[in-house]
């Protein structure tokens, strides 16, 4: 497994974020049982760059707390199937593991959210990173029941 993990952001955390987000990846990877060997990219950025980000792929001018770009598309949330069945397009031939995709995550809003909802900054990173795992796997929050689904997905791996 390969996680890249980017800090784009000269900030200082009293959590070791590398270790908090590799022990959430793993925990999502088993929660959905995906049995591939992954490359992951995380970057920390700050509201500045995620703004821009967010407005050049969602025309949405305004700071999110994170991004998800899968590079899987999936029919059905979590279902593995397409990448059982072709597995050399979902492959990095270097590393020979599935290219899951990329999670954007901008430590300013971490910090915020975690005083605006009474919680730590690692609860309020594992959540984010669980969160965009959830994407990444195919799953959305659009519909109630969606979202109803995500919910429960995301407290089982922070609960891992």
């Amino acid at each position: 497994m390969t996680i890249n993990i980017e800090k784009e952001i000269d900030m200082e955390f009293d959590i070791d974020y590398e270790t908090v987000i590799k022990e959430v990846v793993q925990a999502s990877l088993k929660k959905e049982n995906f049995k591939f060997d992954i490359e992951l990219n995380v970057i920390l950025t700050n509201n500045e760059e995620i703004r821009l980000i967010n407005n050049e792929y969602r025309n949405i001018d305004k700071a999110t707390d994170v991004l998800s770009f899968p590079q899987i598309e999936y029919n059905t949330p979590a279902d593995f199937a397409p990448i059982e069945n072709n597995l050399p397009s979902y492959i990095n031939p270097d590393t020979q593991e599935v290219i899951l995709g990329d999670i954007i995550i901008s430590m300013e809003k971490v910090i915020e959210q975690a005083n605006e909802y009474g919680h730590t900054i690692k609860r309020e990173l594992s959540f984010l990173v669980a969160h965009s795992m959830l994407h990444l796997f195919g799953y959305d929050h659009m519909e109630p029941e969606e979202d109803k689904v995500m919910q429960e997905h995301q407290e089982a791996i922070l609960n891992e």
